[in-house]
């Protein structure tokens, strides 16, 4: 009994530390090619199912009742959806497209739209779902809203609780979009302070940051599925085994 104890110990460690972990996102037997990103690439450009606030200012001088926290008027303080074409339709000018610009862009895009209808305006627009994702070996993983065009990673995983004792630090992976619509994949090790620079710790939103286990959390969730039917099974005989010491 004591060598086939030893023996299945074994199998448990030898099937937990090969193969691939069901657990382990983003395999791949592609090479990596990290990517610098500048801050033009970083800048957020506006996508179908964005939600976006379009916000008219007034001139003071034709008001002097105009209080400063009146100023701005938004069109919809909910935001405006950008439809799967990306377009918005709006007041007086209609349909406009907006998918692909950035805010600044948008903004110059609609001031001139209502230059035909309206005497010198001023608008600002807004994105108001910017968020990116932390996945993986983190203590609060989940969405994270940002108001700004970027991110630093060490924020966004502060703000997703620091890592869990089980992450992979030098190999953290980050998801972004391409403007041809496909997804790049890059690595940022954390535990080398020579290969970092500010460029590869930049985030944008609707990154996808995602923390993988290490060998150690495959071998514990795999030694859990072998032992789990090992227990229910302990369980379910601890009670007649209990009871028949008692009659004995």
């Amino acid at each position: 009994m004591k060598y086939l104890n030893i023996f299945l110990l074994l199998t448990l460690l030898l099937s937990a530390s090969s193969g691939r972990s069901e657990y382990q996102l983003l395999k791949t037997n592609k090479p990596v090619k990290n990517r610098n990103l500048s801050s033009a690439s970083i800048e957020y450009k506006i996508l179908p199912q964005d939600r976006l606030e379009i916000v008219f200012y007034k001139d003071p001088s034709q008001s002097t009742e105009t209080e400063t926290s009146k100023l701005g008027e938004s069109i919809n303080p909910n935001g405006i959806l950008v439809n799967a074409s990306g377009y918005v339709s709006l007041p007086l000018v209609g349909k406009v497209k907006l998918a692909g610009l950035t805010q600044s862009q948008a903004s110059e895009v609609l001031k001139r739209k209502y230059e035909k209808e309206l005497n010198a305006p001023s608008l600002y627009v807004e994105i108001l779902n910017k968020r990116l994702f932390v996945l993986g070996e983190v203590k609060k993983p989940g969405v994270i809203k940002i108001d700004k065009e970027k991110m630093m990673l060490f924020e966004a995983l502060a703000f997703a609780g620091d890592l869990t004792d089980d992450a992979v630090r030098d190999s953290i992976a980050i998801l972004s979009h391409t403007h041809k619509g496909g997804i790049h994949l890059r690595k940022v090790d954390l535990t080398n302070f020579d290969t970092m620079n500010y460029a590869s710790l930049m985030l944008r939103p609707n990154n996808i940051v995602y923390v993988q286990p290490n060998s150690w959390k495959k071998f514990k969730v795999a030694s859990d599925n072998y032992t789990s039917p090992l227990k229910t099974v302990t369980e379910v005989a601890a009670p007649f085994v209990t009871m028949k010491y008692l009659f004995e």
